[in-house]
């Protein structure tokens, strides 16, 4: 029995070490147990099927503004990606930008670069330096690949869950029951204790990213703060380590703090 564990928790080991990837922005290796190509696929087809049962703004002033703010960000990124030598790993993306009618307070980015703006945040960002805020922070949602590593870390929380119950039956004989309270007990404490945490480092990266790259693209990244104290201004986001994005006291604090090398590295860009 204990040979048999110790062979599952090497190819456990194996499985995870070949399912990695580097990043060539934040240099860290992530998990990745789906391909760009099989997930930017789910990804697109989800996107025109949502854009297909909505309502697509198209050729108004804000559309434009949109989509121009949405392809300045994207030649920044390119821009970025080129001076590190790894243009190349933008190939596979097909960056769109749409501007959808909701009242929504919200924008979101899908693995590839298919972004929606709702109108409903419009009011709030009020000027192109905010928008680009919040475009800016959905595009490096892509470009960090946050939707692949989210869905590499549910597989994998999926698994462990089912690994510790059959090992507590295996190797200790528990009972159904107990197992079942096992899983009960192992997917909350993964969710506050991992995925949560996870969840908001990646808004925190995205935050930091999008940051320089609006810079890169000729926006203020100044006008960062006052967007996310308007937000802030709407009321509270609940306690931090229950969210999925962090207090928004955190947000602007980190955002001071990113400011000057956001203005650095487009100075650095931009004048060569």
């Amino acid at each position: 029995m204990k040979d048999k564990k110790k062979l599952l928790i090497i190819l456990l080991c194996i499985l995870l070490f070949l399912t990695c990837e580097t990043n060539p922005l934040t240099k860290e290796t992530t998990l990745a147990l789906m391909s760009d190509k099989e997930l930017f696929a789910m990804s697109f087809q989800q996107y025109n099927e949502f854009l297909s049962e909505n309502t697509v703004i198209n050729g108004t002033p804000k559309a434009i503004m949109v989509k121009s703010i949405g392809e300045n960000i994207k030649t920044a990124a390119e821009k970025w990606y080129a001076s590190k030598g790894n243009l190349k790993y933008l190939n596979d993306y097909a960056w769109e930008y749409n501007l959808v009618d909701s009242k929504e307070v919200n924008a979101w980015c899908m693995p590839g670069g298919k972004i929606v703006v709702y109108t409903g945040i419009l009011p709030i960002t009020q000027n192109e330096d905010a928008l680009a805020t919040v475009m800016g922070h959905e595009v490096a949602h892509a470009l960090l690949n946050h939707g692949k590593q989210r869905v590499s870390a549910g597989y994998l929380q999926q698994l462990g869950g089912a690994l510790g119950a059959t090992l507590l039956g295996l190797a200790f004989g528990a009972s159904e029951q107990t197992q079942e309270l096992f899983l009960l007990a192992y997917g909350v404490g993964t969710n506050l204790g991992v995925m949560l945490p996870y969840s908001r480092k990646h808004e925190s990266e995205a935050d930091h990213y999008g940051l320089i790259l609006m810079a890169i693209a000729g926006y203020d990244p100044e006008e960062s703060i006052p967007f996310w104290q308007r937000m802030a201004a709407m009321g509270s986001s609940g306690p931090e380590f229950l969210s999925t994005h962090p207090s928004h006291e955190t947000r602007i604090n980190d955002l001071k703090k990113s400011i000057p090398e956001a203005k650095k590295i487009a100075a650095e860009l931009n004048n060569r």
